[in-house]
C-alpha cells in the first residue's frame, strides 16, 4: 500500500488503520497486524512502540508459535475510555459501563421513579460506575436510550408523557451536568435499528424500516443508509398515526393485544403472553395471530407506501414471541395492502437491543474523542 503525505499525517493515518484493526479484530501479533495494514516490518514495530508509550496499546502475553518462537500479542489499552448505555422505560433504569474496547465491565439497574427521577438516574449510573470501580467523571460518553424523542430546537422530550420529570427541561444539558461528562439521547427504537445495522439482519441494508409493536409502538426509519430522525426527533413516532378505528397505537398496544386475544379466547395478562400462548391454541390462536398481523400491517402499509424500503424488521418481546409465524402473517397482510412486495423478518438482536445500540453509539463517540476514528452508523 502506497501512501503520500507528511510524515505527521502518515503516522496518524497509519496509528488510526491499527488501532481500528486491533479494536475490530481484538489482540493481535504484529505481524498480523503488518499484513492487514500494509506496512513494513520496521514501520509497524515503531508504531507499536508508539502506541504503546502512548499508553494506546499494551502487550497481552504470547502466542505459541509451535516449533518456532512465540509471538508477543498487541491490543488496545481499555483503559483509555470508558462508556455508559442506559436504557429508559417508564419501569426502569437500565445501565451497562464497558472501557474503550466494548469489554462489559459493569451492569446496573434501577425502578424508573415517578418522582426525583432525575436524581435517581443520576445514582443509578453512578452505582453502574462504582461497579466498575469508576467514578463518573471517567466516563468518556454517556449514550442514553428513552421511547420519544429530544427535539434539538429545545432539549425537551417529546412523544413521551410516560416519563415524568423527563419532558419539560433541556434533557441534554440536565444530564451533562447531573453527570459531569459529555450526553447524547437518542430514541430507543433507533437505537435497535443501529444495532441491526451493525450485526444483525439490517447489516449492509441501506433503506429500511424497524418496527416495534406492544410495549414501545413506533418504528425506526433507515434511508441511504443513514437514521431518519426529523426536524423535532419525531420521524418514526408512527403510534400516533391515524389508522381506520382511531389512533394506530391504541390497535397495537399490549393492552389491545390482549383484549383481541380475549375474543378469540386466549385470555392472558400482557401481550407477550397473548402472542406465545396463540402459537399453541390451534385454529384459534390463529385466527386471533392473522387479525393481529393485519393490524400491525395496516400501519407498515403506510410506511412502505411512501418509503419502499428493501425490508421491514419487527422487533421487540411480542414480535419476537411470535417469532417467524408472526412475521409470515405480517408479510402476507402487508401484500394484500401495498404494491411493493417488502420482505418482512424477525429483527436478529433479541437480547437488549436498546441498550446494545446505545453501547454501539457511545463507543463510536468515545473512540472519536479518544483516536480521532469517524464514526460510521
Amino acid at each position: 500500500m502506497t501512501r503520500t503525505g507528511s510524515p505527521r499525517l502518515l503516522r496518524e493515518i497509519n496509528d488510526r488503520a491499527a488501532i481500528e484493526t486491533l479494536l475490530r479484530s481484538g489482540a493481535m501479533t504484529r505481524a498480523e497486524l503488518e499484513e492487514v495494514i500494509g506496512l513494513s516490518k520496521p514501520a509497524t514495530a515503531q508504531l507499536l512502540a508508539r502506541l504503546e508509550e502512548d499508553g494506546m496499546v499494551v502487550r497481552t502475553g504470547l502466542r505459541g508459535g509451535g516449533r518456532g518462537p512465540r509471538a508477543q500479542m498487541w491490543a488496545v489499552n481499555g483503559g483509555v475510555g470508558y462508556v455508559a448505555a442506559v436504557a429508559l422505560t417508564a419501569e426502569l433504569i437500565d445501565v451497562a459501563i464497558a472501557d474503550i474496547t466494548g469489554s462489559l465491565l459493569a451492569e446496573h439497574s434501577a425502578p424508573m421513579p415517578k418522582e426525583n427521577s432525575l436524581q435517581v438516574f443520576r445514582e443509578t449510573v453512578q452505582k453502574a460506575a462504582a461497579l466498575a470501580g469508576l467514578r463518573l467523571d471517567a466516563l468518556s460518553h454517556v449514550v442514553v436510550g428513552t421511547p420519544g424523542a429530544v427535539d434539538p430546537a429545545t432539549g425537551h422530550l417529546g412523544f413521551a408523557p410516560h416519563l415524568p420529570g423527563l419532558v419539560d427541561v433541556d434533557l441534554p444539558s440536565t444530564l451533562r451536568e447531573l453527570l459531569g461528562t459529555s450526553v447524547s439521547i437518542e430514541n430507543d427504537i433507533n437505537l435497535a435499528a443501529l444495532e441491526e445495522m451493525s450485526s444483525g439482519k439490517a447489516a449492509g441494508v441501506r433503506n429500511f424500516v424497524l418496527f416495534w409493536p406492544a410495549d414501545e409502538i413506533g418504528s425506526a426509519v433507515v434511508v441511504n443508509g443513514v437514521l431518519l430522525r426529523g426536524v423535532t426527533g419525531g420521524a418514526g413516532e408512527i403510534d400516533s398515526m391515524q389508522v381506520p378505528g382511531g389512533r394506530y397505537g391504541d390497535q397495537v398496544d399490549s393492552d389491545a393485544i390482549v383484549a383481541l386475544a380475549a375474543e378469540y379466547g386466549i385470555k392472558e395478562s400482557s401481550g407477550l403472553e397473548a402472542v406465545a400462548h396463540a402459537l399453541n391454541a390451534g385454529t384459534e390462536g390463529r385466527a386471533f395471530l392473522t387479525v393481529l398481523a393485519h393490524r400491525i400491517a395496516l400501519g407498515l402499509a403506510n410506511v412502505v407506501c411512501v418509503l419502499d424500503p428493501e425490508l421491514v424488521l419487527l422487533s421487540g418481546g411480542v414480535a419476537h414471541a411470535g417469532g417467524e409465524t408472526l412475521c409470515d402473517l405480517v408479510a402476507a397482510e402487508l401484500l394484500k395492502l401495498v404494491v411493493p412486495r417488502t420482505p418482512v423478518y424477525l429483527a436478529q438482536i433479541t437480547a437488549n437491543p436498546v441498550r446494545a445500540g446505545a453501547l454501539h453509539s457511545a463507543l463510536a463517540v468515545a473512540r472519536e474523542q479518544v483516536f480521532g476514528l469517524p464514526q460510521r452508523s
